[in-house]
């Protein structure tokens, strides 16, 4: 009965080993899906996060790209009345010549 028996707790061991192994491949599993599900999470958030970013960058470009547009007009402008200015007043310095210069000639 002894080699029985021995054969047995062999038997009994074997079986033990085998069970301990299936749950160590189930709980493999189990951490492997559970990461798997974390870092599908941690990369979500992280496109999340750039997209946000993205975004913002881009809000931020496009109110400073328009406060440039918004300052060359205004200097446009500036510049245009300047001109303005600067013609008319050359008007009435060339009319007031040509006015000289025409007394000059009716006078002699």
């Amino acid at each position: 009965m002894a080699s029985n028996e021995l054969l047995s707790e062999i038997k009994n061991a074997e079986e033990d080993a085998k069970k301990a192994v299936n749950e160590a491949l189930e709980k493999k599993k189990i951490l492997i899906s559970k990461a798997n599900n974390e870092a599908k999470i941690i990369i979500e958030d992280g496109n999340k996060d750039i997209i946000k970013k993205v975004n913002e960058y881009m809000i931020s470009g496009e109110k400073k790209l328009e406060n440039e547009k918004n300052e060359i007009i205004k200097k446009g402008l500036e510049n245009g009345e300047n001109l303005q200015k600067k013609c008319q007043s050359n008007l009435l310095k060339a009319v007031e010549y040509l006015l000289k210069e025409f007394k000059k000639e009716i006078q002699s």
